[in-house]
């Protein structure tokens, strides 16, 4: 019988149904050295976010361990990229607490508008002060919600019902699936001139760590009130201290922190009359706990009796199939998928159609439509995995089509991706160079045969002499190196696009740099 050992607490229901199908060493609160010491003789672990499943604990489990599951969101206590090597299933709970989330981001709305915490704390005190504590009303005001996934979306119908408007930004979200929530899209730009209130639903990336900060929060209006229930470091929390003490904005409501426990001597502790603080309850309910409990303990359930885990963050979905034959093209595929998400730009997706030409028809086509759709939404969000993509791409309202041409082509095999959007179309074709190196052969109306590297810079500038040599003496002079460059064109002396290989991403000021110089058109950094 399969052993599973659990070193969190969890709820009985969810223990009732391992019980069913496995021996349970329901242990919480042991010690790393006491986990490793026994972790060997187990099939399946199952933590919440006590336990931090390090690759010291990966490595000293055997063969026989089968899936590690977090009961919960993320997996930020567990080592993913070990557990794969290790060919172990990392599983979590991604809509268990989405209600809970949501309740408590309203709660955090409704707290700041009325004033509560402050006077309930007064009450207390034997205090009877109504005129000190003059609050405002969420009916007809503005909401901005920056990410508009499962949480952002419940907030959003919970906001609507109380009376609120309801701008929203999320650079993946469909105008069709933005319709459908009676939301109107805007810039970041624009919430931040435009809200009354503003919630953040969105992941810590690097493109939104500090994401509010001194500069935005002077965007904002005086009687703005701001809430996080996310994740810690989305906001610069000196800058929104400052700004709280200097009137910049009204008040703010935190639940998440960039280092937790929140430090004792943090400027936040400092502004009681400005700001609620809550340590990180946004999952803290009963039922939430409950329906994380159940989801994973289901799904270890389902692996251990050699079934599929529905929420798996790894590899599992390619059990079975020709993974070592398949791998480059998969890499060709997370590629294009990569690139052209980075290639539109500013632009709203709302259709992406994969076509498979030549021997590319001859393999299977859902694990490359995973692979080019993982590729596509991981730019902009995180725990991407094959098995979650197709089904987020569909909460995000992206319709993808994927096909197999009969059509000839100039390559053995290709691929081509076409993505219609607000601003357009756009085109990205690539191939397999000897079967092993993924290469691209075409973007838009130009065709290349470019090698991708990590760090890449696209140009559209005019087709004159020097433009090239403007464009590679400023970045040597800012010592960035390019490793290659391809070079497309239609005729002599036109509009050229080049596609350079740099060793090094370049910043945003020397981008801007770039933009500005003679004969540039268009200037994007693309990064694998």
């Amino acid at each position: 019988m399969p052993k599973v050992l659990i070193t969190d607490s969890l709820s009985d229901l969810g223990l009732n149904i391992l019980k069913e199908v496995a021996e349970i060493n329901y242990a919480p609160n042991l010690s790393k050295p006491e986990i490793i010491k026994i972790i060997a003789d187990y099939d399946a672990l199952l933590v919440r976010s006590g336990t931090q499943v390090d690759k010291d604990i990966i490595e000293a489990c055997s063969t026989s361990m089968k899936i590690i599951g977090r009961a919960g969101v993320g997996v930020d206590n567990i080592d993913v990229s070990a557990a794969t090597q290790k060919g172990i299933i990392v599983v979590n709970s991604p809509d268990g607490n989405t209600t809970a989330a949501a309740e408590h981001t309203v709660s955090m709305m409704l707290s700041l508008a009325r004033l509560i915490p402050l006077a309930d704390n007064s009450m207390k005190k034997g205090e009877w002060k109504r005129s000190k504590f003059l609050g405002v009303e969420l009916n007809k005001k503005t909401l901005g919600i920056v990410g508009l996934g499962k949480i952002g979306t419940k907030v959003c119908q919970i906001a609507q019902a109380i009376g609120m408007k309801v701008l929203a930004y999320d650079p993946l979200i469909s105008l069709d699936r933005a319709k459908s929530l009676d939301v109107k899209l805007v810039s970041l730009d624009e919430i931040w001139a435009n809200s009354d209130f503003i919630t953040l639903h969105l992941p810590k990336i690097a493109e939104t760590i500090n994401l509010i900060n001194k500069e935005t929060l002077s965007k904002m209006k005086p009687e703005l009130r701001l809430v996080n229930c996310a994740r810690g470091g989305i906001i610069n929390e000196a800058d929104l201290a400052e700004a709280l003490k200097n009137g910049i904005i009204a008040g703010a409501a935190l639940d998440v922190f960039d280092n937790e426990p929140l430090e004792e001597n943090s400027p936040l502790r400092e502004l009681k009359d400005k700001i609620i603080l809550t340590p990180h309850l946004g999952a803290s309910t009963e039922e939430a706990q409950i329906n994380v409990a159940i989801d994973v303990a289901e799904q270890i359930k389902e692996v251990l009796q050699g079934g599929f885990a529905r929420s798996a963050v790894n590899l599992p979905g390619f059990r079975g199939l020709p993974i070592d034959e398949l791998r480059p093209s998969l890499e060709l595929s997370l590629i294009l998928g990569s690139f052209i998400e980075q290639f539109c730009g500013s632009a709203r997706p709302i259709e992406l159609m994969i076509e498979l030409k030549g021997n590319l028809t001859k393999k299977q086509i859902e694990p490359l439509v995973l692979a080019v759709t993982k590729g596509f939404l991981s730019n902009k969000l995180e725990n991407i995995s094959f098995v979650n993509a197709k089904l987020i791409a569909q909460e995000k309202g992206l319709k993808i089509i994927e096909s197999k041409s009969t059509e000839e082509s100039d390559y053995a095999e290709e691929m081509v991706l076409s993505l219609k959007t607000d601003k357009g179309e756009f085109q990205v074709a690539g191939t397999l160079h000897n079967n092993k190196l993924p290469v691209i052969t075409r973007l838009n109306d130009y065709n290349f045969f470019a090698t991708p590297s990590k760090y890449m810079l696209l140009t559209l500038h005019q087709d004159k002499p020097g433009t090239i040599a403007r464009i590679s003496g400023l970045l040597g002079s800012k010592g960035i190196n390019i490793s290659g460059m391809n070079l497309g064109r239609k005729s002599e002396k036109e509009e050229a696009l080049m596609i350079c290989s740099l060793d090094e991403a370049i910043p945003k000021e020397i981008l801007n740099q770039i933009r500005q110089l003679e004969g540039i058109e268009k200037a994007t950094c693309i990064s694998i």
